[in-house]
């Protein structure tokens, strides 16, 4: 079974309307919903479409899946079937109603869907993470000092970890994706940025920087979210690519 994202086509193939039409049967015939949806997750191949005049894109940069996001489509094809409660649980604050392993929520959406979670639990989860942890961290010594100004806490929380401010920073990604600047960042372009700003970490970071950050990400995510994969913390594996340079 191919289980890969398209990122050539723009429109649903038939493996969506299989993925769907999986759901909804086995859903009815009593599986469990959340492994159903996992199941259709591993059947769907679409990368990006538009439903009802909003743009879905699952898969950022060609490489990073954002599985809540399909997860949220699909539940809009079984609506009124599922627990109000528990899809809320899932889809807002990431609490899935049945702790699976990581290798039976791989074998679920599929190996390479499960790479490219893994890509977007690093590079997007993680990444946020760290820059709230650090925001954090540079409040707290500001307001040992008698100071405020959130917004200078957040140029430094960012100075700190890439070497330049969140601004000068999107002005450098907008200009590489060949995006418009001057406009208010959106939640799709907010993931991308996050993405890119990861990457960015792993190519002119120190190595040791790297790994001593994205640990103290996956420490936070460890104490503050559920274990269940597909939702927080997996094995440390980011932080391992050859860096070059210094922040």
């Amino acid at each position: 079974m191919n289980n890969k994202l398209q990122t050539a086509s723009p429109h649903p193939t038939t493996s969506d309307g299989e993925a769907v039409r999986h759901l909804k049967e086995a859903i009815a015939s009593g599986k469990h919903w959340y492994i159903a949806l996992l199941e259709a997750i591993g059947l769907w191949q679409t990368a990006e479409e538009t439903v009802d005049g909003r743009r879905f894109r699952y898969l950022i940069d060609g490489e990073a899946f954002d599985w809540l996001l399909l997860a949220e489509r699909l539940c809009r094809e079984v609506d009124g079937l599922l627990p109000e409660d528990e899809k809320t649980a899932l889809l807002f604050h990431g609490r899935p109603p049945l702790r699976l392993t990581a290798d039976e929520f791989k074998e679920l959406i599929g190996s390479h869907k499960y790479r490219q979670y893994l890509n977007y639990f690093y590079g997007v989860t993680a990444e946020e993470v760290l820059i709230q942890v650090v925001e954090e961290e540079v409040q707290k010594e500001r307001r040992s000092l008698g100071l405020g100004k959130k917004h200078t806490a957040t140029d430094e929380a960012y100075s700190r970890i890439y070497g330049a401010s969140q601004s000068e920073l999107l002005k450098r990604f907008r200009r590489e994706k060949g995006y418009p600047g001057g406009r208010s960042t959106g939640l799709t372009e907010l993931k991308e940025f996050t993405y890119w700003l990861f990457k960015y970490r792993l190519n002119h970071c120190d190595k040791a920087r790297v790994a001593s950050d994205t640990k103290k990400a996956l420490r936070w995510l460890s104490g503050n979210t559920t274990t269940s994969p597909g939702t927080t913390s997996q094995r440390f594996t980011a932080g391992q690519s050859s860096c070059a340079g210094k922040c």
